[in-house]
């Protein structure tokens, strides 16, 4: 038996040296091999400096991890990735052959690794990039990658190219990456929002960052595209399902606008989305948060906890959905929220619905803005469907 046993392993380990040396000679074949790592917008960026490569003429594959994997051709046509198990970045491999097949000479890849370790083996010996992208460092994830921010920062840098370029719209801490990125010899180039103006964001039909469109500009600058056809792509791109949209409904002569945050799951990125939206700013306009939480995720509801009790003054009333709702009610009204602001729905099925829509009507006077965040799985996907009909079907 050890004989078999001992015979298996070295079959199975010659067959990982060949799939691994096939691997080098299939990447090596693409010349611009772009890595896109970061806390949040991974997905929109990789799409836009795909759309922007596209426009200016390279034959570009991409591949994004976001809210629904996909894989989006050199023509824009998009294919999802079905996984019968749990995400594994063995298929990154497959992508980069699908890459290959389509005969494209540069591929966007979002990294699809949480874990310090597999980040650093997806960039050292599968992507193996020639620009390396970290879109922003967030409090997130610190269970795996902190406990500080700084050390997510460190994390991140586990897919910067050695002595290649990493671009970045980071700007908190910028000097951790530039830290980490010489070790490797590799220049960082930091970009920022106020590159791009509010005219060249008007062209969007959806709300994208400003940092992002920044971020996307400077790298397909980098490769060679003009500026104003990579702006051309970029609007022209299909935005990731979890891209942040608002959709308008008329209900009875309430007029509700909706829009779907849910990719915001953490302090910073939703802060940054109430400031985008002018949340609380408008007057006259109402403003309703729907927070959706995941059993699984319980540093991001105690965080939504605390943001509830000290950071949401303009915000009129929140709706708890999901895990935990009751743990972040309690948390929240122990660090002094108001609990006539907060209505706890539980963990509702998708048939339940209709109650969130209910208590946003409550809630709602003749005009209310509603925010949808925490996570899109389980009751996020509902909520985002269900507004998105009202729209479709909205009363006059």
């Amino acid at each position: 038996m050890s004989v078999i046993a001992a015979g298996l392993a070295g079959t199975l380990a010659a067959w990982g040296w060949w799939e691994y040396r096939r691997h080098r000679r299939c990447a090596s074949r693409i010349p611009i091999r772009i890595h896109v790592n970061g806390t949040r917008g991974k997905s929109s960026v990789t799409r836009l400096i795909a759309a922007a490569l596209r426009a200016g003429g390279t034959r570009t594959f991409a591949k994004t991890t976001g809210t629904d994997a996909r894989m989006i051709f050199p023509d824009g046509r998009e294919e999802h990735i079905p996984r019968p198990g749990r995400p594994n970045i063995i298929e990154q491999l497959g992508v980069f052959r699908r890459a290959v097949e389509e005969r494209c000479a540069a591929i966007v890849i979002e990294c699809m690794a949480l874990h310090p370790q597999i980040q650093w083996l997806a960039e050292h010996r599968i992507v193996r990039s020639t620009v390396g992208v970290i879109t922003n460092v967030r409090a997130d994830h610190l269970d795996v990658m902190g406990p500080a921010v700084t050390d997510v920062a460190r994390f991140l840098c586990n897919t910067c190219p050695p002595a290649g370029r990493l671009f970045t719209a980071e700007q908190e801490h910028l000097a951790v990456l530039r830290a980490e990125a010489a070790r490797l010899r590799t220049e960082v180039v930091a970009t920022a929002e106020t590159e791009v103006t509010a005219e060249e964001m008007a062209g969007f039909s959806y709300v994208e960052h400003r940092e992002n469109v920044a971020l996307a500009l400077r790298v397909a600058l980098a490769c060679g595209v003009a500026r104003g056809t990579a702006l051309g792509g970029m609007r022209a791109c299909t935005p990731d399902p979890g891209a942040l949209r608002v959709h308008r409904v008329d209900h009875y002569g309430r007029r509700i606008e909706f829009a779907n945050a849910f990719a915001a799951n953490d302090r910073d990125s939703t802060l940054r989305i109430f400031r985008l939206l002018g949340v609380g700013a408008v007057p006259g306009r109402r403003s309703v948060v729907i927070f959706n939480s995941r059993g699984d995720r319980i540093q991001r509801a105690e965080q939504f906890a605390d943001m509830i009790a000290h950071d949401m003054p303009d915000i009129d009333s929140v709706v708890l959905t999901g895990d935990l709702t009751g743990a972040v009610l309690s948390r929240a009204l122990r660090h002094g929220a108001d609990p006539a602001r907060i209505v706890d729905l539980g963990d509702l099925s998708p048939e339940q619905v209709s109650l969130v829509f209910e208590s946003v009507l409550e809630a709602a006077p003749e005009r209310t803005l509603v925010v949808g965040v925490g996570n899109i799985g389980g009751l996020g996907h509902a909520i985002v469907h269900y507004f998105e009909n009202r729209r479709e079907f909205a009363h006059a």
